[in-house]
């Protein structure tokens, strides 16, 4: 005779502020379990209710992020779901709701549900918002494929790991291969490629060494004998400068002593660095398409080749511009250092407003 294991249990917390979020969500936490089961067949939920406000106004939406976070690291939570009475904004402009996939924390603020069908409302954009925890925007009509997709995280996200005592490379090493699914899809809800746009002073300052170095004739020559391996290694060398500035400057990495946080830690800081690699090499590719354009317009080729001391080919050009874009990134590394936390952070969790 067989048995048939249990199925992997989700635990989804639900913190509400006093007064209107904590009836909501006394009044959720019923309603939601089995319409989770109905959407996601073959898990377990329970959805424990915490109140608490968790900040003091006036506070930042990353403030209400990290208390809330805190909370699903102190209670073993698999994602939490905060419904504050609180505004919330995304760019400066108002929204009903976001959510940190990397974090595993969703905040819903309250008074923008309105004032007329505020239960139903707030049920479908918190069902909304567990699958966008795990990298996923679905609606109620959306396709089969994706509809698994997210019920395979979810039972990746829920699965307990066996070894969660173990040494953090070694339970980093398994996360990273068993995990790759939901690492992919939280990674991939942070839209990493948006980091640059965030970060003005980081772009400011990498543009800036872009130009200068473009224009100085000692910058050709030595782009013209680094040749291909000392440029690829010197381009790796400024996206990990640069990655290494964005994560410790914006104290973006967790740690822990408690071997049951082990997991969510580990999950979080791979999910950052992903993030924040991506981001940079996207910024990086940015910076050599603009390199390569302004070289050609702004060096002459016959003043290039008598510095030079050789004929010019189109690829001097474009080791001059891979070599340009590396010194760009460095100087962006120097620029990141500027950068306030709360700016680091807000680039680095793209967050996503959750429409009606």
């Amino acid at each position: 005779m067989t048995h048939q294991a249990p199925p992997a249990e989700v635990v989804v917390g639900l913190v509400a502020g006093p007064g209107a979020p904590a009836d909501l969500a006394g009044a959720l936490a019923d309603e939601l379990g089995p319409e989770l089961s109905r959407r996601h067949p073959g898990l377990a939920w329970r959805l424990p209710v915490l109140n608490d406000r968790l900040v003091q106004p006036p506070a930042a939406d990353a403030d209400i992020v990290a208390a809330a976070r805190q909370r699903l690291l102190e209670r073993g939570w698999d994602v939490a779901v905060c419904l504050t009475d609180l505004p919330l904004r995304v760019a400066h402009r108002p929204v009903v709701a976001h959510a940190s996939p990397v974090h595993g924390v969703a905040v819903v603020s309250v008074p923008a549900l309105g004032a007329v069908g505020v239960h139903r409302r707030a049920r479908d954009t918190v069902l909304r918002l567990v699958d966008g925890l795990v990298g996923e925007t679905t609606t109620s009509d959306a396709g089969q494929r994706s509809r698994q997709r997210v019920t395979r995280r979810l039972r990746e996200l829920a699965e307990d790991t066996d070894d969660a005592g173990a040494p953090v490379v070694r339970l980093t090493a398994r996360l990273l291969t068993g995990n790759l699914r939901l690492l992919t899809g939280m990674v991939r809800a942070n839209r990493p490629w948006r980091l640059a746009v965030g970060l003005s002073r980081a772009l400011t300052a990498a543009v800036a060494a872009g130009v200068f170095a473009l224009v100085t004739s000692d910058i050709w020559r030595l782009a013209d004998a680094f040749g291909a391996l000392r440029l690829t290694a010197l381009a790796i060398v400024a996206v990990l400068a640069i990655t290494v500035t964005l994560i410790a400057g914006g104290h973006l990495w967790e740690r822990t002593e408690q071997p049951s946080q082990r997991r969510q830690i580990a999950l979080f800081n791979l999910a950052t660095t992903a993030t924040v690699v991506i981001g940079v090499a996207t910024l990086y590719a940015a910076l050599f398409l603009l390199a390569a354009v302004l070289a050609a317009a702004l060096v002459v080729p016959d003043l290039l080749a008598g510095t030079l001391e050789h004929p010019v080919h189109p690829v001097d050009y474009l080791e001059l511009a891979w070599f340009t874009s590396s010194l760009a990134t460095v100087g962006g590394a120097l620029g990141a250092g500027l950068e306030t936390d709360e700016a680091v952070r807000e680039a680095a969790y793209t967050y996503h407003g959750s429409a009606d």
